[in-house]
Formats: C-alpha cells, sequence, structure tokens
C-alpha cells in the first residue's frame, strides 16, 4: 500500500474570497438576433432543425452533449429555452460542466484565473464548491439519484435535507435483517459515514442560489430531463476538498451513464447533438450505441435512423461521408469526428462557434 495525500491538512478558503474571469454579464439574451454565417454552415444548420422538429413530432429522443466552454460562453439562456420548448430530451456534460453551472447559480460569477491560484497553491481549493456539490452527490446517490439530478436537485430546492443519524442507523439496521446488499444501503453507509466524520448536523442545509435562472442543471431537474455527468477521477476541483467520495461519485455518475445509455438505445429517429466537446462526448457515445445496439439486435429491432451533428471550431478540411481519412492525415486524429464518424446514422460535422450554433437553433425552432 502507498502512501496517499492528506485532504485535511489543505488550507481551504471561502469561494467568495476567490477572482472569477466571468459573471452573470456573459449570458446571453436568447432573443437577441444572431450574426450571419456562411451559406455552407446554414445549410447544415436547416437540415439540423429539420431533423429536430421531425424527432421531436415522432418523439424520438434529441440529446445535447456539451463540454464546459458552452456554459462559459454564455448560452445557459439559449439552450434552457430549447430545453423548456421541448427540443432537448437528454443532456451530458463533463464535471467541470456542472462545476461552472452551479458556481453561477450560487454566487453569480464563476471560472478563476489558472495560472494565478496554481502559482499560490490555491487552484481550485475552496470551500463551498467542494463541500456543496461532494455533498449533493453523496446525499443524492444514497436516494437512488444521478450525480446530475442530485445538483440539480440542490439547486432547485435550495438545499440539502440531511437524515437524522439515528434514523439512517435504524434504515440500515433493517436493511442488513433482510440478509443482503443493495447498492443502496451501500449508498446509505457511505452517507453515514460521511455526516459522522464531517459532523454534520440534520435537517435542512439550505444553500441559496439566487442566480439559478442561468443553471442547465437546475432547469434539467425542474423540466425533468436527465443530465447525465461524466466525471474524470482528479480532473475536477471537488476532487481536492476532504468531503470527496470516490464511492459516491462512482455510484452517481455510473447511474448517469446507464440512464444515457437507455436514451440512446431509443435514438431511432432521433437526434445527437456534440457541442465543444472532444473526447467526453465521442468516448460516451460510442460505448453507449454499442451496448443499444446489442440489445436491438436481440429484439430484431432497428437502431440505424439518426442525426449526428458535431459542432467545434477546429477546421474541419475531410468530407467524412467519404469515410476516414487515411493515418498520415492530421483528420484522422480529430477524435470527435472519426469516433462519431463510425457510430453509424448519418453524421455531418458543423465548423462553427458554439454561440451562433445554438442562437441560430433558438431563432429557427422557437420563434
Amino acid at each position: 500500500m502507498y502512501p496517499i495525500f492528506n485532504r485535511n491538512r489543505l488550507s481551504i478558503r471561502p469561494l467568495a474570497s476567490r477572482q472569477s474571469k466571468s459573471d452573470t454579464s456573459c449570458m446571453l439574451d436568447p432573443e437577441a438576433v444572431p450574426p450571419p454565417i456562411s451559406s455552407e454552415s446554414e445549410a447544415i444548420l436547416d437540415r439540423l432543425v429539420k431533423q429536430m422538429q421531425q424527432a421531436k413530432k415522432q418523439g424520438a429522443p434529441i440529446v445535447v452533449s456539451y463540454g464546459a466552454h458552452l456554459f462559459k460562453n454564455g448560452l445557459a439562456p439559449v439552450l434552457i429555452r430549447l430545453m423548456e420548448a421541448g427540443y432537448v430530451q437528454h443532456l451530458t456534460t463533463n464535471g467541470a460542466g456542472t462545476i461552472h453551472d452551479w458556481e453561477m447559480a450560487f454566487q453569480g460569477k464563476t471560472e478563476e484565473d489558472v495560472e494565478r491560484y496554481i502559482k499560490e497553491g490555491q487552484f481550485g481549493i475552496w470551500q463551498e464548491t467542494g463541500l456543496y456539490l461532494n455533498l449533493a452527490i453523496i446525499l443524492g446517490s444514497s436516494q437512488g439519484l444521478g450525480y446530475g439530478t442530485s445538483i440539480g436537485k440542490m439547486i432547485h430546492e435550495d438545499g440539502l435535507e440531511l437524515p437524522e443519524i439515528s434514523d439512517l442507523r435504524k434504515s440500515l439496521q433493517a436493511e442488513f435483517n433482510k440478509n443482503s446488499v443493495s447498492e443502496q444501503l451501500v449508498a446509505q453507509a457511505n452517507l453515514l459515514r460521511t455526516l459522522e466524520q464531517f459532523n454534520l448536523s440534520s435537517g435542512k442545509m439550505v444553500i441559496e442560489h439566487p442566480f439559478k435562472q442561468f443553471s442547465i442543471q437546475e432547469a434539467a431537474y425542474r423540466l425533468k430531463i436527465p443530465f447525465s455527468v461524466c466525471p474524470g477521477i482528479g480532473y475536477d476541483i471537488i476532487y481536492s476538498h476532504p468531503i470527496n467520495n470516490g464511492a459516491a461519485i462512482g455510484d452517481a455518475s455510473v447511474r448517469d451513464f446507464l440512464t444515457f445509455a437507455h436514451t440512446v438505445s431509443q435514438l431511432e429517429h432521433g437526434v445527437f447533438l456534440s457541442v465543444g466537446s472532444a473526447v467526453m462526448s465521442p468516448m460516451t457515445f460510442e460505448k453507449a450505441i454499442s451496448m443499444a445496439r446489442n440489445l436491438a439486435l436481440q429484439e430484431k429491432r432497428s437502431l440505424e435512423n439518426y442525426y449526428i451533428v458535431v459542432n467545434d471550431i477546429q477546421p474541419g478540411s475531410w468530407n467524412w461521408s467519404e469515410g476516414e481519412p487515411p493515418k498520415d492525415h492530421p483528420a484522422y486524429y480529430l477524435r470527435f469526428c472519426k469516433s462519431f464518424s463510425r457510430m453509424g446514422g448519418e453524421f455531418q460535422y458543423l465548423e462553427l462557434d458554439n454561440t451562433l450554433l445554438l442562437r441560430h437553433l433558438f431563432h429557427r425552432l422557437c420563434q
């Protein structure tokens, strides 16, 4: 067994003491008319709009998978309006996407200066972000909730309802008496350990979110839209906090992945829109679609007719309808294109700033 870092020794500062680079002023007005785009982009966008309209009419899912820059680019109000209009049935993002979203809802600003705070030994080591997000996930896991839903619920309800330790012990004892060990029992035991270790009181822990109107997670919870999170252990700043719990993170995020895989299994005649996610989106989709097709083949039903659009600003010179480029071509190493081009259905790459994509989508679909 090797020595491990002791997070309890960290000097953890309050989030309010941190200088942040983005605030609510970056949030875009969905009603504002977007700038024009190229004719090539117009053609793909028109096709995407048509496919989304058809999917909605047929009751097929529209899945939006995105990287954290979508949020930092101020697109939350635009995406929320699309969600409210029924043009999104599932959302998926990485851990950073949830952190920026939550910090904006909580304090109206987010995005720290990485270079500055690394030098100070303070990057990511902030009390409220680490405490509240981790605790929401630990509590949510004990309730059978996924990662994204757990955070969305906390934002929506302005806090967390922590159980009485005595009640939790009784519940655990009753489960043990059944002579079976369920996932719920393990998650509740994990919550009990956390409450005792950090001396947390039962009852409502009030955590106000005065800027929740900018939270995609809150909107997803409110609208009952699945919000799946694919975190990377050690990738996100919440792993710096002593209350961080790998068992809860694993349980909640695997639940999210399986929820995502279920939606993908229903993707026939649906739309998958990947926005600014070079790794998470293609990697999770390829596993989910393989699992989904495994069942579809067993059940002798079709899972071939769906439309995939990948949006990024990386120049895309390769015509993916002609197949993969050779290994000596730079486009071969564009994971977000290469992977999706192998996934069946119809695939198109849209080289466009994501602010233009979503604003144009909103105006075509909702105006």
